[in-house]
């Protein structure tokens, strides 16, 4: 309970910063990107520790057979399929961009661009698949 906690009370934090941040212009966007990311990052370990933390000793109370092992499971499969995402995320915005630009010189090439499109909102597939196979095995 204290790690989703940790995880709310960051994520309002990090939104609250967005929304002070919106319409302004700034002098290094990198570096505040990359504190957002790292606090992003820690606030996810933290809340992520305390879980597994409490967890174990609600199931060692509880003498539940699942333990440390299936918590474990569980953020490895959440992992992958959130890093699939992203990466998918960041391969169609890259693929869009440069399939409007063809399609806007050369309309015909429609069916190829989708096609490419098609293949880089597969890498999503397979990050499912992989967090399926993980939970298979829990």
């Amino acid at each position: 309970m204290l790690g989703l906690l940790v995880l709310v009370i960051a994520s309002l934090g990090l939104g609250l910063l967005g929304a002070r941040l919106r319409g302004r212009s700034l002098e290094n966007p990198r570096r505040v990107l990359t504190a957002s990311l790292l606090a992003s990052a820690a606030s996810l370990a933290a809340g992520g520790l305390l879980a597994l933390t409490a967890g174990s000793a609600a199931a060692a109370e509880a003498g539940a057979t699942l333990g440390a092992g299936a918590g474990m499971g569980f953020i490895g499969a959440a992992v992958s399929t959130g890093l699939a995402c992203l990466g998918a995320g960041i391969a169609v915005a890259v693929v869009g961009a440069a399939a409007l630009g063809i399609i806007g010189e050369k309309p015909e090439m429609l069916g190829t661009t989708l096609i490419y499109l098609g293949l880089a909102e597969g890498i999503a597939i397979y990050g499912v698949i992989v967090a399926l196979l993980i939970l298979g095995k829990i």
